[in-house]
């Protein structure tokens, strides 16, 4: 960045290049882990029903949320941290963090605790949030052996993670959006409450969970329109963004 709050341009480098085999569940979510690294959502690389079988498959970077250092090391773009749990593992690709999703449309960390929830988008039948406890890694979530917490092809790996929270389309959802655990001051009874949404309802809904037990589940009575994703500030306040360009605050009512 310039002194002035600006890009420098000139500065620009590729990091990583992902080939997609089909047009849809690109991913499409980066952000900066509470560990300073540098994390990337991709989805299955398309299609319907993981045709290319890339979310077990650890071989592909598809269907992963990645773990990177995005310092270049040596003549390479970037690094990866030793502690991946793949790092040393010569049939995976190193910078796997989290494997088994369909499309982790929008994943982000409870900034208390640094609990990992994931929205992973589903196939036909079932929309998903994904949980891992601060500290865990290499888990498993399942795609394309389930959806959502269902036998979806083939044998089910053992050690495969079922959603902290799933909702049917038979309810009228179609594709999960990923939201925040709220840490913000000015709706003080939201407080540890994940806040996410369905791109077709537009409902807001929260969950809370305790020692990774889903344990409440609340409509907030507000629509969002067509969420496409959401923000959170440096005072933990949120922010919904729909596809037809709001911006958003969440504020009590």
């Amino acid at each position: 960045m310039r002194s002035d709050g600006t890009a420098d341009k000139a500065t620009r480098r590729e990091l990583l290049r992902v080939e997609q085999p089909f047009a849809n569940h690109n991913g499409g979510n980066i952000a900066f882990g509470p560990d300073g690294m540098l994390y990337i959502g991709l989805g299955d690389g398309g299609s319907a029903g993981d045709p290319e079988g890339n979310g077990q498959d650890l071989g592909t970077l598809l269907g992963k949320i990645l773990r990177i250092d995005p310092r270049p090391s040596g003549n390479a773009p970037y690094s990866v941290p030793n502690d991946n749990p793949f790092a040393s593992d010569a049939d995976a690709r190193a910078e796997i963090w989290m494997y088994g999703l369909r499309n982790p449309w929008r994943f982000s960390w409870d900034r208390v605790t640094r609990d990992l929830w994931i929205g992973d988008v589903g196939q036909n039948e079932w929309e998903e949030i994904d949980f891992a406890p601060a500290g865990e890694q290499g888990l498993n979530f399942g795609w394309n052996a389930r959806e959502g917490a269902h036998d979806f092809e083939g044998s089910v790996p053992d050690g495969v993670v079922d959603p902290i929270y799933e909702y049917s389309h038979a309810d009228g959802g179609v594709s999960v959006t990923g939201g925040f655990v709220y840490r913000g001051t000015a709706i003080p009874e939201l407080a540890g409450a994940y806040v996410f949404a369905d791109f077709a309802q537009g409902d807001l809904i929260v969950v809370k969970q305790d020692d990774g037990v889903l344990t409440d589940e609340r409509d907030l009575g507000v629509n969002a329109g067509a969420v496409s994703t959401f923000g959170e500030d440096s005072s933990g306040e949120l922010y919904v963004a729909d596809i037809s360009g709001r911006a958003l605050r969440l504020d009590p009512s």
